[in-house]
C-alpha cells in the first residue's frame, strides 16, 4: 500500500472508528444501514442489508421462543446465534467502511476508492466502486455488493470447521433447511408480508441468487414505497413485534433482542481477499433474475411454525403418556 497523506489518514482514522462503534450488535448494524441508505438512496444495497439484518436480528430472537426453544437444544441454539451474529460482524466489518468511504468520496467531490485496501476490501470492490463512480450504475454496484459479502462469509463462517460440523451439518439445523423453516421477510405497515424461504444457506451460489431475488422484489415499484415505510416508522428491536404488530390481532409483545443477549466481543483477522485475479468470479452470479412476487407469504410462514409447535405438543403428551403408564 502506498504512503497517504495527513488528510486521507484522518479518514481512514475516522471511519474506523465509527465502523466499531456501529459493529457492536444486531440493532445497531440494522441502523447504521439504513441511516446510509436514508442519506445516500443511490446506494441500494444499504437498504437491504438493513432489512436482511432485521430479519438476522428476529430470527436471533426466535431461538428462544417457541417453537424453537423447544425443538432446538441449548447448544444448538448457541452455535446458531453465534453464527448469525458472526457472519453479519463480518459483513458489516467489510462493507461499513466501504459505504463511509463513499459517503467521504461524496462530501470531498473525488473518489477516495484508492483507500480500501487498508480496510481489506476485496480487489473486485475496489474495481466496482471506481466503476460506480463513474457509471452510476446502482443495480451492478448491489449485485456486487451481494457477491463480494457472500464470498467474504463463505470460508470464515460457512466453511470454518467449527460453524461446518456443529451447525451446517448437524441434524437439527438440516430438518429446519428440510422443511424451510427460515425465511427473510419484509413487512410493510399493512400488515402484509413479503419474502422468499431460505434453503442451502451453505452454498455460495444459492446465497448470491437469493440476494438478488431479495434485491428485486425489495425495490420493485409495487412494493419498494410499502417496505420503504415501515423501515421509517418501525424502530428496530430484534423482534417480530416490529411487523407483527400491524397484523389485523396483533401478537403479543415478543422479548427484544438486546434482553435476550449480552453483547460478543469478536476477534478480527486479516481476511485474505477471495477475488483472485477474476479467476473466482463466476459469470452465474452477474445474472440478473426476475422472480415473482405477487402475494403474502405471511400465512405460510407462520403455518410452518404453528405446524412444529404442534408436532411439539404431541410428542410431549405421548411422553406423558408413556410416563403415566408406567407400572
Amino acid at each position: 500500500m502506498i504512503m497517504i497523506s495527513k488528510f486521507h489518514q484522518n479518514i481512514l482514522t475516522s471511519i474506523n472508528l465509527e465502523t466499531v462503534k456501529h459493529n457492536i450488535d444486531n440493532i445497531s448494524r440494522t441502523k447504521a444501514y439504513q441511516n446510509i441508505y436514508i442519506n445516500h438512496k443511490e446506494i441500494k444495497w444499504a437498504f437491504l442489508a438493513s432489512m436482511v439484518s432485521r430479519n438476522a436480528g428476529w430470527n436471533m430472537t426466535d431461538l428462544q421462543l417457541e417453537p424453537l426453544k423447544t425443538f432446538l437444544s441449548k447448544k444448538v441454539k448457541s452455535n446458531l446465534f453465534a453464527t448469525y451474529e458472526r457472519a453479519n460482524w463480518l459483513i458489516f466489518s467489510d462493507a461499513y467502511p466501504q459505504l463511509l468511504l463513499y459517503e467521504s468520496s461524496k462530501k470531498f467531490g473525488e473518489p477516495l476508492f484508492h483507500l480500501l485496501p487498508y480496510f481489506h476490501v476485496s480487489k473486485f470492490m475496489q474495481k466496482e466502486w471506481c466503476y460506480f463512480w463513474k457509471s452510476q450504475d446502482h443495480n451492478r454496484l448491489v449485485t456486487a455488493l451481494i457477491i463480494n459479502e457472500q464470498n467474504v462469509i463463505q470460508k470464515p463462517v460457512i466453511q470454518q470447521p467449527f460453524f461446518k460440523k456443529k451447525v451446517f451439518h448437524g441434524y437439527q439445523y438440516l430438518i429446519q433447511d428440510f422443511f424451510h423453516m427460515s425465511a427473510v421477510l419484509f413487512p410493510t405497515v399493512h400488515g402484509k408480508v413479503y419474502g422468499s424461504y431460505v434453503h442451502d444457506f451453505s452454498n455460495l451460489t444459492k446465497r448470491i441468487s437469493l440476494g438478488k431475488k431479495l434485491a428485486s422484489l425489495m425495490f420493485h415499484p409495487d412494493y419498494y414505497p410499502d417496505f420503504y415505510t415501515f423501515a421509517k416508522v418501525s424502530e428496530p428491536i430484534g423482534s417480530r413485534y416490529e411487523y407483527e404488530q400491524y397484523f389485523t390481532t396483533p401478537s403479543a409483545k415478543t422479548p427484544m433482542l438486546r434482553a435476550l443477549y449480552p453483547i460478543i466481543t469478536h476477534k478480527d483477522k486479516i481476511r485474505k481477499d477471495w477475488y483472485i485475479s477474476g479467476s473466482s468470479l463466476k459469470k452465474r452470479w452477474w445474472k440478473p433474475v426476475h422472480p415473482h412476487f405477487s402475494q403474502d407469504v405471511s400465512h405460510r410462514f407462520y403455518a410452518k411454525r404453528h405446524g412444529l409447535l404442534a408436532i411439539q405438543n404431541m410428542a410431549s403428551a405421548y411422553q406423558a403418556t408413556k410416563v403415566d403408564k408406567k407400572p
